[in-house]
């Protein structure tokens, strides 16, 4: 939460000329429903079983033909199955952190659009709880005081994604 995961991703894509799908919006067109209302609405568990929908049909129906980069939001790596899926998938993960201070600051100048953000404690702790989860990434970036420019080259370059 508040890596930066859209904007590195839609920066990225652009500059690769592929695809940009941010899996909260496959979500939300599935659902009819906002992330927030599905939070409120149906709870979290509820969430994750459309996040989980939404990245198979990402992966079956627009990875496997265009070239895609796609952000996930903060809790679907950490989940399983949508680690499972994203590994057969054979597509590359990418962990965009930054000191959880750093993140939180982010995430606070859009408090109200992010359901599980709440304090400076609870905040932590989610990244705490997450975070080796997000080390199983095939790669880690620290977006920490970093340009999305430079974020974005990095990964290309790291990744060998060179156009």
């Amino acid at each position: 939460m508040g890596a930066g995961k859209t904007t590195v991703g839609k920066n990225l894509a652009e500059h690769l000329h592929w695809t940009f799908i941010d899996l909260d919006d496959i979500i939300i067109s599935l659902t009819s429903k906002s992330v927030t209302e599905i939070f409120r609405d149906e709870g979290e568990s509820r969430f994750r079983e459309h996040e989980t929908t939404a990245l198979r049909h990402v992966i079956e129906t627009r990875i496997a033909t265009t070239p895609t980069v796609v952000a996930l939001g903060g809790g679907a790596f950490v989940q399983s199955r949508n680690l499972e899926l994203i590994r057969l998938s054979q597509h590359p993960a990418v962990f965009l952190d930054a000191d959880p201070e750093e993140l939180r600051t982010r995430c606070a100048r859009e408090e109200g659009t992010r359901p599980l953000f709440r304090d400076e404690n609870q905040f932590r702790q989610l990244y705490e709880a997450r975070r080796s989860g997000y080390m199983e990434a095939d790669l880690r970036v620290d977006t920490g005081r970093k340009s999305i420019d430079a974020i974005v080259n990095e990964v290309i370059s790291r990744l060998d994604l060179h156009t």
